[in-house]
C-alpha cells in the first residue's frame, strides 16, 4: 500500500462513482469511458490496499465499503481545496480579487490616488486594496523590493534598475503666495522671477526628496532658501503661507487650488519638474491586479498632469 500512488483523478473517480451509484454513471458525467474509470478505481484501491466499493453486479447500485467512506470523506475535502485553488488562481488572473497593496505619498493620495482606487474598485469589486502612505520615498522602494507592497507610486527623475517604472506625467514646481501679500501685489501676472524669493522667509518641507529637488532648484536659480517654518503636511504648508509666515515653492499636485486665500504662481525660470512614477519590482511575475492600477493610472495622469506619458 502507498498513498503516494493516489492521484486527484482517482479522488474524483471516487467521488463521481459514489454520487452516481455506478460506474457508467460516472463515466458519463466525467466524460471518459466506463473502463477508463473502472481503471482509476482499480488503480485507487491498489494503492489504498483495501476495496473501496461494494459490487453487487446486475441492476443494483455500486456502494462504499468502510474504507471507501473514509476515502470519501477526505476526497470531498481535497476536491474542495483543489475548486477553491482554481477559483482564486482565476480571480488573480484576472485582476478582478486577492489582494494588492499599494505605497503612495502625501499629494498623490489627496488628488490622484482616489479617483484611481474608485475606478478600481469599479472595476474590481472583490480585490482587496490597503494604502501604505511614506514620505520618504527609498522607504516605499525597500517595501516594494521587500513584498511588502505589490506597487508603489514614486517621484523622478529616477534610475534604479531593480524596479520597472511607467511615467504618468510631469508635475511642475510653483510659487504659493498669501493671495493678499506683498510679493502678489508686487507680482500681479501668471508668474514671478525665482530672485524675487532671495532672502524671503519662506515655509517648506523638512528634509526629503521632494524639497531636496525644490533646495537645488532654488540654488541653480541663484536663490539660497530661508526657511522658518518646516512641515511635510501640505495642507499645513499652504494654511502657513495664507497667514503669511512666507511663500512656498511646492509641487501643483500638492497644492489646493480651491483656497481663496492663496495664489498659485508660475516660476520664472521655471524649475525642473518632477516625473510621478508608479513602480513594480523589474524581472518579477507581473501582478494582474497591479496591471490593471497601472493602466488606470495613466489615464488619470493624462487628465491631471502636465505631460501624457511617453
Amino acid at each position: 500500500m502507498s498513498f503516494d500512488d493516489v492521484e486527484l483523478r482517482h479522488l474524483r473517480a471516487l467521488r463521481a462513482v459514489a454520487e452516481e451509484g455506478s460506474f457508467i454513471g460516472a463515466a458519463d458525467i466525467l466524460g471518459f469511458s466506463q473502463a477508463a474509470i473502472s481503471q482509476q478505481i482499480a488503480g485507487l484501491e491498489r494503492a489504498v490496499g483495501q476495496a473501496v466499493f461494494d459490487r453487487p453486479g446486475g441492476p443494483r447500485p455500486v456502494t462504499l465499503t468502510p474504507a471507501g467512506r473514509i476515502l470519501l470523506r477526505y476526497a470531498e475535502d481535497i476536491n474542495t481545496q483543489i475548486e477553491a485553488a482554481e477559483h482564486d488562481l482565476s480571480d488573480l488572473a484576472s485582476g478582478t480579487a486577492g489582494r494588492l497593496r499599494i505605497g503612495t505619498y502625501q499629494s498623490v493620495s489627496v488628488q490622484l490616488l482616489p479617483e484611481i482606487v474608485a475606478t478600481l474598485r469599479h472595476a474590481a469589486p472583490d480585490l482587496a486594496i490597503s494604502l501604505v502612505e511614506q514620505d520618504e520615498q527609498h522607504v516605499l522602494i525597500d517595501a516594494l523590493l521587500s513584498g511588502a507592497i505589490d506597487v508603489t507610486f514614486l517621484t523622478g527623475p529616477i534610475t534604479d534598475a531593480r524596479l520597472d517604472l511607467t511615467e504618468l506625467g510631469t508635475d511642475p514646481f510653483v510659487v504659493v503666495l498669501q493671495a493678499d501679500g506683498p510679493l502678489a501685489q508686487e507680482n500681479p501676472g501668471r508668474s514671478i522671477p525665482s530672485a524675487a524669493l532671495e532672502g524671503v522667509p519662506m515655509v517648506g518641507q523638512h528634509d526629503c526628496d521632494c524639497q531636496m529637488q525644490i533646495d537645488n532648484g532654488l540654488r541653480a536659480c541663484g536663490v539660497r532658501p530661508r526657511y522658518v517654518f518646516r512641515s511635510n503636511d501640505n495642507g499645513a504648508l499652504q494654511g502657513m503661507v495664507r497667514a503669511g509666515m512666507g511663500p512656498a515653492v511646492m509641487p501643483l499636485l500638492a497644492v489646493d487650488r480651491g483656497d481663496p486665500g492663496i495664489v498659485v504662481k508660475q516660476l520664472e525660470p521655471p524649475m525642473e519638474p518632477r516625473t510621478i512614477i508608479v513602480a513594480v519590482p523589474k524581472g518579477a511575475t507581473p501582478m494582474p491586479a497591479a496591471d490593471r492600477l497601472i493602466r488606470i493610472a495613466k489615464t488619470a495622469g493624462r487628465k491631471r498632469l502636465a505631460r501624457a506619458p511617453r
